[in-house]
């Protein structure tokens, strides 16, 4: 890949705009980001649109389906790259795709699956999120209570490689799981293998949920959804999650799952950085579908919900790209701080900021050219090119 020059556009380097500025490019990284006249000369370039801005590409690490594919029901490697390609029309440069309670040899194949994604140049996959099994049967929400149930010894075993399996290669397993239906040692020693635990579709009391941060927990799965609700005396997982200045919440910012005042408030209780975007998107995103079937069941798309047929809530409707216009249309957050909720963010947590989630010399060149509108004019992955 020859060396060249993107120009023409503002860029966000991921900790704030620059005027007049050009971005080098080389190997599928960035070289430099250098102010306009001092860009080195000889190189081929590609002017950009001037009313754009060049940044980083978004990462979305709770990704179920996209393009009329559901990670569940085809857990395959074409699957995987065929979500990460549609959703990288909406700016999504890297993901985790997600797979949700199942069973264990249906897990085996999509951990399998993602692994090998993971190790194609150039794919945008980053690991596997896996949301279940291990999580509350009072807080399924849509997963199948069936594949419900508690780790053994042998799921410690195979969870520890496939982590180890992800970090040698450059991504992560982020795990969802309830805290009250895992022992602490099993916590400490997922986590030490480098596993990004999470908190969600969970029961525990806050008492429970601090003990499980202080084992391995880092952050929360799709905050206040799948969680009881806070009460007096009750405080529960919500609490521990605004509590904690180092626990990390991943919410869904469609004006369907929360209410868009529970996520001001957070925001203003949480140390600026410990709160990203996820979609939870499922098949019809970025389709014109309007039903896709789960566990042999109906989901209908309605009115930017997808819902069974008794009303229950499946996934979203959204895209990263939504979500960063929903977090300043609805939250009042400045357009800055919504892409960093979008792409740096998701990259700290992961421990990968010195790959992805900015522009410096030496990340890697997954961008994003945005309108003004935040819709998506064109994505680089690896500095490869690609409009929409």
């Amino acid at each position: 890949m020859t060396r060249h020059i993107l120009t023409g556009s503002r860029v966000f380097t991921g900790e704030r705009i620059l005027e007049s500025h050009s971005v080098v490019l080389d190997a599928g990284r960035v070289a430099a980001v250098v102010p306009r006249h001092e860009a080195p000369v000889g190189l081929s370039t590609r002017e950009l649109p001037a009313d754009t801005l060049l940044a980083p590409g978004f990462i979305d690490l709770q990704v179920n389906g996209a393009g009329g594919v559901l990670f569940n029901d085809s857990p395959t490697v074409d699957a995987a790259l065929t979500i990460a390609s549609t959703l990288r029309r909406s700016g999504t440069t890297s993901l985790l795709p997600t797979f949700i309670t199942d069973a264990p040899e249906r897990t085996r194949l999509a951990c399998d699956a993602a692994a090998r994604a993971l190790e194609q140049p150039g794919s945008g996959v980053l690991g596997v999120h896996l949301e279940g099994p291990f999580i509350s049967p009072e807080r399924p929400g849509v997963h199948a209570p069936q594949h419900i149930r508690q780790p053994g010894a042998e799921d410690l075993v195979s969870l520890v490689a496939l982590s180890e399996r992800l970090v040698r290669a450059g991504g992560r397993l982020l795990m969802t799981l309830a805290p009250e239906r895992v022992e602490d040692l099993f916590l400490q020693k997922l986590s030490a293998s480098g596993a990004v635990l999470f908190a969600g579709h969970t029961a525990a009391s806050y008492e429970r949920t601090v003990q499980s941060l202080a084992s391995g927990v880092r952050g929360f799965t799709h905050l206040f959804n799948a969680m009881p609700p806070v009460q007096g005396r009750q405080p529960g997982p919500v609490v521990a999650g605004f509590e904690s200045d180092d626990a990390w919440c991943g919410v869904i910012v469609d004006g369907v799952h929360v209410h868009p005042a529970n996520l001001r408030q957070l925001l203003k209780a949480k140390p600026r950085g410990k709160v990203f975007l996820v979609t939870d998107a499922m098949p019809p995103v970025g389709t014109q579908e309007t039903t896709f079937t789960l566990y042999g069941h109906t989901i209908l798309r309605r009115d930017g919900r997808l819902v069974t047929e008794d009303g229950t809530l499946a996934g979203a409707d959204i895209d990263l790209a939504s979500a960063v216009r929903n977090t300043v249309r609805l939250l009042g957050v400045p357009l800055e701080e919504a892409l960093r909720m979008a792409s740096l963010y998701p990259a700290r947590l992961l421990g990968l900021e010195s790959q992805l989630g900015g522009l410096a010399p030496g990340q890697r060149a997954n961008l994003a050219l945005l309108r003004d509108d935040v819709s998506v004019l064109a994505t680089w992955v690896d500095g490869n090119e690609q409009w929409h």
